[in-house]
């Protein structure tokens, strides 16, 4: 799924500079993002997890278990995220099952390579 096509209207984006945190692992989550352009790091337990690019998705476990932060994400360029509270989360997976199964993938991705690393 195109998620920077699935948004590319949206204007209601966050700019995160270069070297700026967008969340910290631990914390309280209201949103998932979409990363609109740049790269960010993803990292669990200071190992870095994943170098995101534009149209990855970040935040979404928050989206379906309510707990706080498993990760913390850090732009390692200039990035733009679009953030996605849970009512809107929430309408993507009704109204557009091939959201839920992106998500799903995301979710299994991050897990096979983690499990991998252990």
């Amino acid at each position: 799924m195109d998620l920077l096509e699935l948004f590319r209207h949206q204007i209601d984006f966050q700019v995160v500079p270069a070297g700026q945190v967008l969340f910290k692992e631990g914390e309280h989550a209201e949103f998932m993002y979409v990363l609109l352009s740049g790269t960010a790091e993803i990292i669990v337990r200071n190992r870095v997890l994943e170098t995101a690019a534009a149209g990855a998705i970040v935040g979404e476990m928050a989206m379906i278990d309510e707990s706080v932060r498993s990760a913390t994400v850090i732009a390692k360029t200039d990035c733009k995220f679009l953030p996605i509270e849970r009512e809107r989360f929430n309408f993507f997976i009704q109204k557009k099952p091939e959201f839920a199964q992106h998500v799903m993938r995301v979710l299994v991705d991050r897990l096979r390579r983690t499990d991998a690393m252990l």
